[in-house]
């Protein structure tokens, strides 16, 4: 009986090792192998199987990506499945978060404030534009690169991920973060 729970183990580190390895056959099996269970959680939880094929691939890169790193390893009964599963499964709440937490602010005469003469909205807009500038200047660099790209060069996020080797459903969650920390700073401003 003590063999027997060794073997699962066993193979789940040579399987460990040939990921970090590289090992295409191995990693086509934990893919498939892990692929429509992710699938089913995303469609049983407000998505789409389009969407849960970009949570899947994110995830699936993020694992691989911390195993290369050495930043995963196998304790006890855990299996490099349900760690695939369990990041997925955040990768999916983090992006209903964020869809739920959306919304669309237009900047245009409604935004000034009311009763203001035309030379008081110039000088509202200056002082809000010159904190925009001076905000978006602490941002980080990856934050300054997608606005920069998305609303200063019209790139798609297609483009943007392109450019940034990540998924489109990254660089969407990545500009969102990036707004809502330039949010955060404008708003402690004020």
């Amino acid at each position: 009986m003590g063999q027997d729970s060794v073997v699962p183990h066993i193979a789940a580190q040579e399987q460990l090792q040939a990921l970090k390895a590289n090992d295409e056959i191995v990693l086509q099996q934990l893919y498939h192998a892990n692929y429509y269970k992710v699938e089913n959680f995303v469609v049983n939880n407000s998505g789409t199987p389009d969407q849960a094929k970009d949570v899947f691939q994110e995830a699936f890169i993020a694992v691989w990506r911390n195993i290369q790193l050495g930043k995963f390893q196998l304790l006890g009964n855990a299996s490099l499945e349900a760690y695939l599963f369990q990041v997925a499964k955040n990768k999916w709440m983090d992006q209903l978060r964020s869809a739920h937490h959306t919304k669309v602010v237009r900047i245009d005469s409604t935004a000034m404030p009311e009763g203001r003469t035309t030379d008081e909205q110039d000088s509202f807009l200056d002082e809000n534009i010159a904190a925009v500038k001076k905000y978006f200047g602490k941002l980080g660099e990856n934050c300054r690169k997608i606005l920069t790209l998305f609303y200063y060069d019209d790139a798609s996020m297609k483009d943007i991920a392109d450019q940034m080797n990540w998924t489109e459903a990254t660089a969407k969650n990545n500009k969102y973060r990036c707004i809502q920390q330039l949010k955060e700073m404008l708003n402690k401003k004020a």
